[in-house]
């Protein structure tokens, strides 16, 4: 990785935490929805990145906003786990041999890809995150509650804040 596309992937990776533990996480619609957009900065990292880079990405972001939001961990574990399974997450949604250059997009992939993407992405985060911090499956229909109603306030961010930056492109 270029310093100059290091040193702007850590300003975004600045900006998601700030936006993230100041604005977001103090949205809690219903007592059940709460928007995780700085995942988005996991699922469009580069394809070719190696294991460990991606891991350190998803672990240092997930860490970051446990600081801010004094939740012990949970973000740092399933930013981690979404971090892991993201070439994955890719290679299945996305066909074609040119993985290395790739970076996961509506461009790249197609809107209606990248949004099966994302649901999917959201939906794996959501899920750990929800199972981590209830640690109980007593009141399930609470918990899916909370996994359905934030993995969709989720999707619908990103997939705003990806079309407005498609478009300015």
């Amino acid at each position: 990785m270029s310093t100059l596309l290091f040193i702007k992937r850590s300003l975004w990776l600045l900006f998601a935490v700030l936006v993230q533990s100041l604005i977001l996480n103090k949205i809690n619609l219903f007592g059940y929805a709460t928007p995780y957009v700085f995942i988005f900065f996991i699922l469009t990292l580069k394809l070719g990145l190696s294991r460990n880079s991606l891991l350190l990405w998803g672990f240092f972001l997930g860490l970051a906003i446990d600081v801010f939001s004094d939740t012990l961990g949970i973000n740092a574990a399933a930013s981690t786990l979404l971090a892991f399974i993201q070439p994955s997450l890719v290679r299945f949604f996305v066909s074609y041999e040119r993985h290395e250059d790739f970076y996961p997009s509506s461009k790249s992939m197609g809107t209606g890809l990248f949004i099966k993407y994302v649901v999917v992405g959201t939906f794996i985060f959501t899920t750990l995150y929800f199972l981590i911090r209830t640690f109980s499956l007593c009141n399930l229909l609470s918990l899916l509650l909370k996994i359905s109603l934030s993995s969709i306030i989720t999707v619908l961010m990103i997939i705003a804040i990806e079309l407005s930056f498609r478009k300015k492109k």
